[in-house]
């Protein structure tokens, strides 16, 4: 242990005697003095899309708060590799999955014992208080009897399910014009993307509309557009080369005939063949797709977050403008359970930090429901905050920030409740977030230091209930009879997918040759398969995808990721209670 640690016999009893927060922030200081300057943190984050010193508001309040910069290092080809040979993975590691990068990092030692020296106890009471069950579901992954972290969306209060993100979202204005016609299947829905584009063929910029926009940034084993459009149409969750059913455990390869992926590879394709794919889905970034979509060049998203969340601004509703859910009838989009356990992303500090306390010090605030609030929503108070009635709520700031994330706040000043200082802040709110890209809490979960029990959502919250409503939105809910997408999406069927503690088993070096081949065509005959301009062309591509996967040792891959789903089924029916 770093001779920093030999301090905690002199401020150990002082920390137990105190239990708020902000005194303990205070604590770290005993340690790691003001006035020697701002320490920096490297984060080493599978899961951040950024790299470089963290910015914006969030880097402000870091500093202010525990006296440290931030310094993230996102995962790249060979980035993995090059950090374990060389001994340090970062002050803080956050992993994509438990699997196996994570699970050879704790075999070589890579990864902080939180319990060594009473440390978590200690620098993190909240996290020692109220995260147990995600703490010890970390304890049995690691096989070694200790904690290392703990995963994300952790719910410490009970609740049902997630909110939805597969909410199917249409451009409700141009679906009113068309008088509301019946969507019962993906066939339905390409019926009306045909009809929008009649109506509306360019965007507010002249150029060419399409049905959707996709991008290829997070394809993985499979094109993950297509993936997801069979797990929010049928319900199925992905795995390994496939899907599966949280119903009845059933597993469903990607490359078999009449599969939930070649169902919706086939609808790709015919989008293309009716020009309502941007045709440079295939090489640009989210961002360009973004700019896309906000400028109303796309009918359509099954995510919230690349469809109403970024169009739906106050120039467009007051434009009669609206992207908003509308689920085909035959569809059950999946929703994803909340548990005490945490999801399979995790949050860890590598071995040889020479800061264990401040690291634990700063994910223990994280992790408590301030410490997500702000992450979300920015600071307290500036962008957000409780009510006489002790609901939460917008300040006005936070509103345009919560329905613009790239509004700029240059020249926005913030006063530090901790130390009374005040900041004048720079850069966009999206910007300002913290480009971990990790959450602590569930947003799902009701807010424990809220009154009205009200969900860290904002869609939950009684003051957006009342907040104010366009007249097309109005239209919406009048068609719907519901107020808000998450009561629409309630009362449309549905799937959950229990909270389940599944690591998936490692992969041979033989079966990790096989799979990266195999995963690889199957990306790369998928495309060629969606820009077929025909038939022929299209059952073509297919079959070369196939033959070649067979060639590779396609069976082997369904094999591994049949024996997961069975892993996966009896955690399942565990957690259902059916066993």
């Amino acid at each position: 242990m770093k001779k920093t640690t030999r301090f905690l016999a002199f401020v150990m009893t002082v920390i137990m005697l105190v239990s708020a927060s902000p005194a303990f922030a205070e604590s770290i200081f005993d340690i790691f003095p003001r006035e020697d300057g701002p320490i920096t943190l490297t984060v080493y984050s599978q899961l951040a899309n950024y790299s470089g010193m963290q910015g914006g508001w969030s880097a402000t309040l870091l500093e202010d708060k525990f006296n440290v910069k931030i310094n993230i290092i996102p995962d790249s080809d060979g980035t993995y590799e090059t950090r374990m040979e060389s001994g340090n993975l970062g002050d803080i590691v956050v992993w994509g999955a438990n699997g196996e990068d994570y699970q050879n990092a704790v075999d070589k030692g890579m990864l902080l014992d939180w319990e060594e020296d009473d440390l978590m106890q200690t620098w993190a009471p909240y996290l020692t208080a109220n995260y147990t069950a995600a703490l010890e579901a970390n304890r049995k992954n690691n096989g070694n009897d200790k904690i290392h972290g703990f995963g994300f969306n952790v719910a410490t209060t009970e609740g049902a399910h997630q909110s939805f993100f597969y909410t199917w979202d249409l451009r409700w204005d141009l679906y009113k014009e068309l008088g509301y016609p019946a969507i019962k299947n993906l066939d339905g829905l390409l019926e009306v993307f045909k009809q929008m584009k009649e109506i509306n063929p360019t965007d507010e910029n002249g150029n060419e509309t399409y049905a959707v926009s996709v991008w290829p940034d997070w394809d993985g084993n499979m094109v993950m557009y297509v993936k997801a459009l069979a797990t929010a149409y049928y319900g199925y969750d992905e795995l390994g080369i496939g899907h599966f059913n949280p119903t009845n455990g059933e597993f469903y390869d990607c490359l078999a005939e009449g599969s939930p992926y070649m169902e919706c590879l086939k609808f790709f394709n015919k989008l293309y063949q009716n020009d309502l794919l941007d045709p440079n889905s295939m090489t640009q970034t989210f961002e360009k797709m973004s700019e896309k979509l906000k400028a109303g060049g796309t009918f359509w998203s099954i995510f919230n977050y690349a469809g109403s969340m970024a169009f739906n601004t106050p120039e467009h509703l007051e434009a009669g403008k609206y992207m908003y859910a509308c689920v085909p009838e035959e569809a059950t989009p999946i929703v994803y359970g909340l548990g005490n356990q945490g999801g399979n992303r995790i949050w860890s500090i590598g071995a040889d930090t020479e800061y264990p306390e401040l690291c634990l010090a700063v994910l223990d605030w994280l992790a408590t429901p301030e410490g997500s609030m702000t992450m979300w929503y920015g600071p307290k108070g500036l962008m957000w905050d409780y009510n006489e009635q002790g609901g939460m709520y917008f300040t006005e700031l936070g509103a345009t920030c919560n329905k613009d994330s790239k509004y700029d706040l240059t020249g926005v000043e913030w006063t530090s409740p901790d130390t009374g200082n005040t900041y004048v802040l720079s850069n966009n709110f999206n910007d300002g977030c913290l480009q971990i890209n990790n959450t602590t809490l569930s947003k799902d979960m009701i807010n424990p230091e809220g009154k009205l029990g009200e969900a860290f959502n904002s869609d939950t919250w009684a003051s957006q209930l009342a907040d104010t409503v366009y007249p097309i939105q109005q239209d919406w809910r009048d068609y719907t009879g519901y107020t808000l997408s998450e009561q629409y999406m309630e009362n449309h069927p549905y799937l959950i997918m229990p909270d389940v503690n599944h690591k998936e088993a490692s992969k041979d070096d033989t079966l990790k040759v096989v799979w990266g081949q195999v995963t690889k065509a199957i990306v790369t005959y998928s495309w060629r398969a969606i820009y077929a301009k025909s038939d022929a062309e299209y059952n073509f591509h297919v079959n070369e995808m196939r033959k070649i996967c067979d060639q590779y040792g396609y069976d082997q891959c369904v094999e591994w990721s049949q024996n997961e789903a069975n892993v996966k089924w009896a955690l399942c029916q565990e957690a259902m209670g059916l066993k």
